[in-house]
């Protein structure tokens, strides 16, 4: 019996998915469009939220472990990116980005000193995306 019970506890585990999350591929831009991929430094800190914004737009708060993915249209933008709660009244990172048509454009949140900075990133750290 207990023979069995092991036989069926080996079957069930690998017939089981993986319990962990693979990368998913990140989508390509189509027509007249880039990616934009902002995601957290792990040392962000876990009390921390961004306040990212597009020429001006809200487009999203990323909390820990989170990221935003979207697209833009090609051309002149300016993405800004505030560190909330704002507890020292610092103003928002802002730079211009030229986006062309599709290519992605990957971001990391990060600090330089006691500044949020914006810093083109090569690689992508898959996190659970914010919901727009």
């Amino acid at each position: 019996m207990r023979r069995w019970i092991l036989i069926l506890s080996a079957v069930v585990a690998m017939s089981a998915p993986c319990a962990y999350a693979l990368p998913r591929p990140t989508p390509t831009p189509t027509g007249k469009t880039a990616r934009l991929i902002v995601q957290r430094a792990p040392n962000f800190g876990s009390d921390l939220f961004i306040r990212l914004s597009i020429d001006g737009k809200r487009v999203a708060d990323i909390p820990r472990n989170q990221h935003y993915g979207g697209f833009v249209s090609a051309g002149r933008h300016t993405v800004a990116a505030l560190a909330l709660p704002n507890t020292e009244a610092r103003r928002p990172t802002s730079m211009q980005l030229i986006a062309k048509a599709g290519q992605v454009y990957i971001f990391t949140a990060t600090w330089n000193g006691d500044r949020l900075v914006l810093v083109p990133s090569t690689y992508y750290m898959p996190t659970t995306r914010v919901n727009r």
